[in-house]
């Protein structure tokens, strides 16, 4: 007999298939599943920091407003923040940011601006 076994919290719905019967083996099914999203959780927060460090050079702040920026964009834009920094940072190589992002980006740094009286 099988049963599938779903992390709580797992934003990447991971599952993993172990026997009933035996209890060591779903621990290890368990720990795998979650070092497999440590794993992608570090990967995705690389990105986030590279586009933080953009949005300080952009909009002279500190990395505490930086990150609510681009939360407050990927709120907007309902796009997962990793997903608003990996198109931030894709810029660097040429490539076009998506509408939605540039348009909600502005209005944020022009809040930003506005915030700090400039």
């Amino acid at each position: 007999m099988h049963r599938t076994t779903m992390l709580p919290g797992d934003w990447w719905d991971l599952t993993a298939e172990t026997s009933v019967e035996d209890p060591a083996g779903q621990d290890v099914v368990a720990l795998r599943a979650e070092n497999d999203q440590l794993r992608r959780a570090l990967a995705g927060r690389a990105v986030i920091d590279q586009a933080c460090g953009m949005v300080m050079v952009l909009a002279p702040c500190s990395s505490d407003r930086a990150w609510d920026l681009l939360v407050d964009v990927s709120q907007h834009c309902n796009i997962k923040l990793r997903e608003v920094a990996a198109a931030l940072v894709a810029t660097t190589k040429d490539q076009t940011l998506p509408q939605p992002i540039q348009r909600e980006l502005r209005r944020a740094l022009r809040r930003l601006h506005l915030a700090n009286g400039r």
